[in-house]
């Protein structure tokens, strides 16, 4: 950012300190954006909401985001990057890449109001001229990818049973993940959203989840 240039060309302490309250009010912008596009989806939503929302002027937000589409943006790359993190979804292929998005089903069943966002925004972004459009076309290609080489590398080892096609169990299980979450979120006593994936991951694999 020009602002941490600036900081830079003085000293070191204030650069320091600078740099740490601008990433501060950066993840309080965004913070503030999911709330918002959790009630009113991206197209409802303004950045003069958000900046409310952040506790800043409108003019101090655009100092971070520009424009809405680049906010937009750093509320998905956060969503991935604490996703990928937390679950380790880039470990070996293999059954524990499998398990690890079990275990993000799992921390989405605790935290309903980040699915609620991502399900709203996914939906939005079915329109090719949607800001998020190219991200999610991104995001289920990797998602897709990620998981069908994991049924391929337990193919591989005999994991996997005999007749399933790896990348129409991945396909099928990408769109499963995200359908069931839809349905969770609409009747959630009623769908068992981790249940139902370990069902259908326990009909295509000869050894167990755990």
């Amino acid at each position: 950012m020009r602002h941490d240039v600036r900081v830079r060309e003085t000293t070191a302490g204030p650069a320091t300190g600078g740099y740490a309250k601008g990433r501060i009010r950066r993840e309080d912008i965004i913070t503030a954006a999911v709330a918002v596009y959790g009630e009113a989806g991206y197209h409802g939503s303004s950045l003069r909401e958000i900046a409310k929302r952040a506790g800043i002027t409108h003019a101090g937000l655009l100092y971070y985001f520009p424009t809405k589409e680049a906010l937009l943006a750093a509320v998905l790359e956060r969503r991935d990057a604490e996703d990928a993190e937390r679950e380790q979804l880039q470990a070996a292929p293999g059954v524990d890449v499998l398990r690890h998005f079990l275990a993000l089903a799992e921390h989405n069943v605790r935290h309903p109001g980040i699915v609620d966002l991502y399900s709203r925004l996914a939906a939005e972004a079915v329109a090719e001229d949607h800001p998020a459009h190219d991200y999610f076309v991104r995001h289920y290609r990797a998602a897709r990818e990620g998981v069908v080489g994991s049924f391929r590398a337990l193919a591989d080892r005999g994991e996997l049973r005999p007749g399933v096609d790896p990348a129409a169990a991945a396909l099928t299980f990408v769109a499963l993940m995200d359908g069931l979450q839809v349905q969770w979120l609409t009747t959630p006593d009623e769908v068992d959203l981790v249940g139902s994936l370990r069902f259908y991951l326990g009909g295509l694999l000869t050894v167990p989840l755990g």
